[in-house]
């Protein structure tokens, strides 16, 4: 994978914290790491406040835990592919942004949004700092998140990742509102509950879509079910090869809730060569 050498730095220092812990222990409790920012939020006329490796190493686990409520939201998606394909197209969106916000968070990118910051952790010279700007920070987290993201030097020229243009004619974000807002869709099926074996099915078939360019949904096909979940699905792999990448073996927390128990028997997070990932994620 194409990752630059200060973000797998970054990455390695601030998973540190995380590497000798039991699952079980290493995540703090609900809204840890907005709790802790907000009390570091810094007087008037500075942008700067210090955080120790701990309160660092949440930007992790924030990611982790958003990028598994990702896949969650993919076997939802899935479930709902014929019961409810208006659902099935929201839930894959979400499953898209909430593994394109787990990378932001890994970024160490993290929005305060009722605050009206957004804080960047960086590490100067061994010490973890966030800096606190009002920059963007009214952005709702469906634009920012995956601005910044998309301007990173790791995913600028990644094809998998976009700025979630409302406007465009190929957006989730678009697909999304449309699903959620519109009026007189009148796209309601009857309501038949997936076996195990037929999501597995289902998983495994988006799995496997071969494709040459970014398949984005395409409002024209409303709801382009099938291409919301794809692309969610290979960003959700991206996430997971990028810290496989970047922590190696070593991390204990990591290598639990890289295989979450709730997707065990339906999604092994594989891909067929060839499926276009590798030509747009750099992997």
């Amino acid at each position: 994978m194409n990752i630059d050498e200060s973000l797998r730095k970054q990455l390695a220092a601030t998973f540190q914290p995380l590497r000798g812990q039991a699952a079980a222990s290493s995540f703090p409790p609900p809204r840890a790491l907005a709790d802790r920012l907000r009390k570091l939020i810094p007087p008037g006329g500075t942008t700067f406040s210090s955080i120790d490796a701990k309160g660092a190493s949440h930007f992790c686990t924030a990611a982790i835990d958003i990028w598994l409520r990702g896949v969650h939201s993919f076997l939802v998606s899935a479930s709902q592919t014929d019961a409810s394909p208006i659902w099935a197209s929201v839930c894959g969106y979400y499953a898209s942004h909430y593994s394109v916000r787990g990378i932001a968070h890994l970024l160490g990118f993290f929005q305060l949004f009722h605050n009206k910051y957004l804080v960047q952790m960086i590490i100067d010279r061994g010490n973890y700092v966030c800096n606190f700007t009002g920059k963007n920070a009214g952005d709702g987290e469906h634009k920012l998140y995956w601005k910044l993201v998309k301007k990173n030097v790791n995913f600028i020229q990644n094809e998998l990742f976009t700025e979630n243009n409302p406007d465009s004619d190929t957006s989730d974000i678009r697909h999304r509102n449309h699903a959620n807002y519109s009026d007189h869709l009148q796209l309601y099926p009857a309501f038949k509950t997936l076996d195990n074996q037929t999501l597995k099915d289902r998983v495994e078939y988006i799995s496997k879509i071969v494709f040459d360019a970014p398949p984005l949904p395409r409002f024209n096909k409303f709801p382009d079910v099938e291409y919301v979940q794809l692309i969610a699905y290979h960003r959700i792999v991206y996430f997971r090869r990028l810290l496989d990448e970047a922590l190696g073996a070593k991390n204990r927390s990591w290598n639990v809730y890289r295989n979450p128990p709730f997707a065990s028997g339906i999604m092994d997070f594989q891909l067929t060569e060839g499926t276009g990932l590798a030509q747009l994620g750099g992997i």
